[in-house]
């Protein structure tokens, strides 16, 4: 009888929970609804339920009702932008009411880590605190997707956010937001003076396969061996990779003598005097530990005056690569996985004591470089209101070098074929957007060719998704790395900015050139403003019929050899503008019959560009900007670059 009242009781409860009405994660106050388009909204309320719907913009409610499980489905038309704000009142006997809803453009940024780069945090862009203090854009709202990974598609109730959901652009919500979909929406808005809406759903260090579904992977070369045995694996696969991953885990933890010791490196009195020191930030890498990839611990020892003792501590790490397990005083404070993630913990007071206190960090690497990657003014901790750098000597000791322990089992990570398409994309298809920004490619470089279709793949997938097969796709082209040379014939990245210009043959794309804007000695650039600029000339242009705006350089047509010259020709698109004449233009190369590269000179003539070389008399094809890293000037009165182009089709090493 207790048992049968017990039973009785919990579906009572379960029923209750849902008597209010609930609805798809992305729909929070502060949203913006995509302008003049149908929302298709899946929610959940009681069992066979009247379900009503008032919008803000209607005087007439939406009746729908709820199955037997309490599922509903309902179909609204949005009105034309407004910077209005409505509310949407959504019953099932219940109100759900949702408040400062606006109607707009909503553009999706997607992406790796140039695409996820926020204005502060580990970003910093150009200026980024004067940028932050001008963020003042109401009508501008911000919907970050919280980094998750799936082996199985979620649905629209299971996408998991930061910022507790849309925010109004402000500089208390921009900070931490990417800076190249904050930058292109400012633009939008300068321009358009309507509500704007961007989704933030980027992770960094990810390639294309991870953003695309299993069912799409599957028709494309090199993967549908594995998209084959995960789907006979079907619902096992995820309990199975769980288990593996654990087994080896365990076994890694017990491998690490930072742990096992009888007392363990996090406790506070521990020997540690014959520890050496290293200068931190930086790669362990190249600071006495080369190519090692395991467990290294750092400690540092604080001094902690008596008037702060007892206060909280705000500990800042900055970028660790790849996950850590920080302590203090002995106690876990912290632990974070992915090198792109800032480390910002919070210390209790009640662990602060007067005088010493230790700081002990656990990092695990399982590949290139591991430690502390963030600048030296990201190493800090702050107690009352008081800032102390953390930068410089810590004293280190490795726990474990996994190359004496053995090969780490392949594991779900966010390089997986579709987990990331699984929980950060697909639970936002039935919510209507514009179009895409998207930023990637770093993470394919060295697999060229492959790519190209990966990509394509992942644009016409998208836009089957959201069922919009004319959805603007907007993308950045990667920026200039690593070190400039001037010959660079078998250049990986250049061959990589090479398919990702290809995927301009598929409709209503773009490419933002981004060949002026990087930096030698960071994958990050911080000119994310111009970025931003170029993206949305894009989209002023091409989308919302701005034919005065002006969004690329001239293109690369043909070419034709007289003499020992060649003449390079080029398109003028609609919304171009001609480049600046230049009578020594860097960043050309040339070749003859031998197939070997030179340095060229290289000059404007009105509508081309005249190359040559005293080193090659009788030249068969040119090259631009084909390098890492090329010097490349040529570009128009708006600053606009022309984008890097061959004219021969030779095969290049390393694909």
């Amino acid at each position: 009888m207790r048992k049968t009242f017990f039973t009785a009781a919990l579906l009572a409860c379960g029923m209750m929970a849902q008597a209010k009405v609930t609805l798809p994660s992305v729909y929070t106050d502060n949203m913006v609804l995509q302008q003049k388009s149908t929302l298709k909204i899946h929610g959940r309320a009681r069992p066979n339920a009247d379900v009503t719907l008032q919008t803000g913009w209607s005087r007439a409610a939406i009746n729908t009702k709820s199955d037997a499980r309490g599922h509903w489905y309902m179909e609204v038309a949005t009105p034309k932008a407004s910077c209005e704000p409505y509310t949407l009142l959504f019953s099932d006997g219940e109100d759900t009411m949702l408040k400062n809803v606006l109607v707009g453009e909503i553009w999706l940024g997607s992406g790796q880590s140039n695409m996820d780069m926020p204005l502060a945090g580990w970003g910093k862009v150009f200026n980024y605190e004067e940028e932050i203090a001008n963020a003042n854009f109401p009508k501008i709202r911000l919907f970050q997707v919280k980094n998750v990974l799936d082996l199985k598609e979620r649905d629209c109730f299971n996408l998991e956010y930061n910022m507790d959901g849309w925010q109004e652009c402000s500089p208390k919500t921009v900070p931490n937001f990417s800076a190249v979909c904050y930058f292109f929406a400012s633009q939008l808005w300068n321009e358009l003076k309507i509500p704007i809406g961007v989704i933030d759903s980027n992770w960094g260090g990810t390639p294309a396969q991870a953003w695309i579904s299993a069912e799409a992977l599957g028709r494309v070369m090199g993967f549908q061996e594995q998209m084959a045995w995960m789907e006979q694996k079907g619902s096992k696969l995820a309990d199975e990779m769980t288990r593996i991953q654990q087994e080896w885990n365990d076994t890694y933890n017990t491998r690490d003598i930072g742990l096992t010791t009888a007392r363990p490196w996090f406790k506070t009195e521990i020997d540690d005097k014959n520890w050496p020191t290293m200068t931190l930030p930086g790669a362990w890498e190249g600071k006495g530990l080369p190519g090692l990839d395991g467990v290294v611990w750092f400690r540092k020892t604080i001094e902690i005056p008596q008037a702060m003792a007892g206060k909280d501590i705000q500990l800042n790490l900055g970028q660790v690569d790849d996950a850590d397990i920080t302590y203090f005083n002995g106690e876990q404070v912290g632990q974070t996985s992915g090198y792109a993630n800032n480390r910002l913990y919070t210390i209790p007071g009640n662990l602060v004591k007067a005088g010493r206190n230790v700081i002990a960090v656990r990092v695990s690497d399982m590949g290139n470089g591991g430690g502390f990657l963030s600048k030296a003014d990201q190493l800090h901790y702050t107690v009352g209101g008081q800032k102390t750098s953390l930068a410089g000597g810590w004293q280190y000791a490795v726990g474990l070098n996994v190359s004496h322990f053995g090969e780490r089992p392949k594991t779900v990570n966010s390089h997986y074929p579709s987990v990331l398409y699984n929980a950060m994309i697909n639970p936002l298809i039935d919510f209507p957007i514009k179009g895409v920004l998207w930023y990637q490619g770093c993470s394919n470089v060295g697999a060229a060719v492959q790519h190209e279709s990966l990509f394509q793949t992942l644009i016409q997938e998208w836009r089957d998704k959201w069922q919009q097969p004319d959805m603007p796709f907007y993308f950045a082209q990667l920026a200039n790395y690593l070190t400039p040379r001037d010959v660079q014939p078998d250049s990986e990245w250049a061959l990589l900015r090479e398919t990702q210009e290809k995927a301009l043959t598929l409709h209503n794309t773009g490419m933002a050139c981004n060949i002026d804007i990087g930096d030698a000695k960071d994958i990050h650039p911080k000119s994310k403003r111009e970025l931003g600029r170029r993206m949305a000339a894009i989209a002023l242009h091409k989308t919302y019929g701005k034919k005065d705006v002006v969004y690329t350089a001239p293109i690369y047509k043909k070419y034709q050899v007289i003499g020992d010259e060649v003449h390079i020709e080029f398109d003028y698109p609609e919304g171009s503008e001609p480049f600046i004449q230049d009578n020594n233009l860097p960043g050309f190369t040339i070749a003859g019959p031998d197939h070997k590269w030179y340095v060229a000179s290289a000059k404007t003539d009105g509508k081309k560009v005249i190359v040559r070389s005293n080193k090659v008399k009788y030249p068969v094809a040119v090259r631009y900007g084909w390098a890492d890293n090329p010097t490349c000037t040529l570009h128009t009165e708006g600053n606009f670059p022309v984008t890097p182009f061959r004219t021969d089709n030779w095969q290049v090493s390393n694909k």
